[in-house]
């Protein structure tokens, strides 16, 4: 059976300067990688090394089981968010492959660029009420393995 990568829908240019976009990421046959608090603290390690390197700020992310939701906002003209979630699923992936964690990201992503900042609270208030949802725990301010470079989300 062939399979087709599905390509973004819009431009790299679009990813790129101040700009708000929310990020789904899976994990590749949905395994439960994600329950291991010393492997969430590695993965947001890489995302914010990665964060401030493409000058981004991270302004929430939720690691749930089997996939983990990113809200990145663009601080300057040279920001790229695009890149930013591509340098974070290769340098986990690679933390992976070579800590034997038994697990890969499923190819590609899914991106939802913000239109305003309506939209960017909305997206927030998903990403952190995903594990109550999930069934997970009862209110989203007891989940362990979320976080954000600019909010205290315990205030939230």
């Amino acid at each position: 059976m062939l399979i087709r990568e599905k390509k973004h829908r819009l431009s790299p240019e679009s990813y790129e300067g101040r700009i708000e976009v929310a990020f789904t990421a899976c994990v590749r046959h949905r395994l439960p990688l994600f329950v291991d608090a010393s492997l969430v603290d590695k993965c947001v390690e890489i995302l914010l090394r990665e964060a401030a390197n493409e000058h981004c700020d991270v302004l929430a992310f939720v690691f749930m089981p089997d996939h983990c939701h990113l809200i990145f906002r663009g601080r300057e003209d040279r920001s790229n968010v695009l890149r930013l979630m591509n340098r974070f699923k290769q340098h986990t992936g690679y933390f992976f492959s070579q800590n034997s964690v038994g697990g890969r990201w499923q190819k590609d992503f899914y991106d939802h660029i913000c239109r305003d900042e309506r939209e960017v609270q909305e997206q927030i208030r998903y990403v952190v009420e995903n594990p109550v949802r999930k069934g997970l725990v009862k209110h989203w301010k007891d989940y362990k393995f979320k976080g954000s470079t600019v909010f205290d989300l315990d205030e939230w």
